[in-house]
């Protein structure tokens, strides 16, 4: 996932929106295939079992798995080969030193904005929940040390998943936290890592995956755009987030975004270990309309959605007369570091994760859920624009952002790419 910053005037009102055929599959591949020279066009992922640009509007291909599943005796048994001072290791992330190491390898060589003002910060609570889902594998978190000094200069993670395309159930990897030294950047670690890891999944009967990125590489099967909503304006606008919009004075942008001091739907609360099962027939009712979408069981909502402090946060509505659990929406809280700022370090943001509503209407559940958001010191509610996020998202003064986020299946192909609203499916 790449971060993003709001990107026009802060009136989100006056923000132009961005072109439509411009955030298209074909169209992003086109400009990025005029620009380089043919020989250096994805070198690596034209080698996998990925959908790949010259192939888009084929009819003739299937889709589903791209290649079949090998024998595990074809797996290849040992680790790709390393540079000769460095050496693979696995990473548990439930050991104190270890979680320290990968949290200060991601807070200072990990995903960056464009210009360089923020730096994703994911705290070491978070980074426990995101990679030890049910049925997770420590094989999975594998990192690269210097052989000499033992320190860790990469890492790569997956987890299991399991995930609905169309009809099709498919037991997938989720891998994320790619992530290598900046001052390694030229060693060509990364396509090794990436081999690492599905040589693991694949030593786990494993053959499909699923990822982000903020760029474009063969071949997206949907693209989303950040949008972000103002909670804290003052402290977005000194940063460098987002700026002062034109005619607009900071007492009138503070008033602009300005809240209610608490939630107005009747029934709203935390959600509690008690709901799990309600909030599971809910969510997996809800995730059926989308194309593409995790199948989740109790056990995954559990994990997922059960509120930690300063992870995740999850509330739903609770009819006062029957007790029906009826609605719900989650968010989890990634901040990012603040680089050369002098007064500020820490960007406080929620993004939205897993909503429904059945009952309350959309503007009114997740206008309690950016209320809820600040009266927990965020400064910011990002959103993507999938599932139904769309029917909330202008008329609560969100803002389009200048990130994308592209979302890709291995060993999978999905024969037209799908639009943000057809999929359901939220990656940390």
């Amino acid at each position: 996932m790449a971060p993003s910053s709001s990107n026009g005037n802060e009136n989100p009102n006056l923000k132009p929106t961005p072109d439509a055929d411009g955030s298209s599959v074909e169209a992003v591949a086109r400009r990025i295939q005029e620009s380089l020279a043919l020989p250096k066009r994805h070198r690596f992922w034209e080698t996998q079992p990925v959908g790949q640009f010259k192939d888009l509007g084929d009819d003739s291909l299937p889709e589903g798995p791209i290649e079949p599943p090998s024998p595990l005796s074809a797996v290849r048994p040992d680790p790709y080969n390393l540079p000769a001072s460095y050496e693979w290791c696995t990473v548990d992330v439930d050991d104190a030193a270890a979680s320290a190491e990968v949290y200060n390898l991601l807070s200072l060589n990990y995903v960056e904005d464009d210009d360089n003002l923020f730096r994703f910060n994911y705290s070491q609570p978070f980074l426990r929940w995101a990679l030890r889902p049910p049925g997770f594998f420590k094989a999975w978190h594998i990192g690269v040390r210097v052989k000499d000094s033992k320190k860790l200069v990469a890492f790569i993670t997956a987890v299991p998943a399991r995930i609905r395309v169309r009809d099709a159930v498919v037991g997938m990897a989720e891998v994320n936290f790619l992530c290598v030294h900046k001052k390694l950047r030229s060693k060509r670690l990364a396509p090794v890592l990436i081999k690492e890891v599905t040589r693991r999944v694949h030593l786990e009967n494993t053959w499909q995956a699923a990822y982000t990125a903020g760029v474009v590489i063969p071949t997206p099967v949907a693209t989303c755009q950040y949008w972000h909503r103002s909670l804290n304006p003052k402290k977005l606008i000194d940063v460098g987030f987002s700026r002062l919009g034109d005619r607009m004075t900071m007492s009138r942008t503070i008033r602009l975004y300005k809240l209610p001091e608490s939630p107005a739907t009747p029934g709203l609360r935390k959600m509690e270990l008690r709901d799990v099962a309600a909030v599971t027939r809910l969510l997996r009712e809800y995730l059926s309309r989308f194309v593409v979408a995790p199948n989740f069981d109790e056990n995954d909502v559990e994990h997922w959605l059960l509120p930690r402090e300063d992870v995740v946060e999850s509330y739903l509505v609770e009819s006062p007369e029957t007790h029906e659990v009826t609605d719900f929406f989650s968010f989890y809280s990634l901040a990012s570091s603040i680089l050369s700022n002098q007064h500020h370090s820490v960007l406080k943001a929620a993004y939205s994760f897993y909503n429904l509503a059945t009952r309350t209407p959309w503007v009114q559940l997740m206008n309690d859920a950016l209320i809820v958001a600040k009266q927990k010191d965020y400064d910011v509610f990002n959103a993507l624009d999938l599932m139904e996020n769309e029917k909330f998202l202008k008329e609560l003064k969100f803002g389009p952002g200048d990130g994308q986020l592209h979302y890709y299946l291995y060993n999978y192909r999905i024969k037209e790419q799908l639009k943000p609203s057809e999929l359901g499916l939220v990656l940390l």
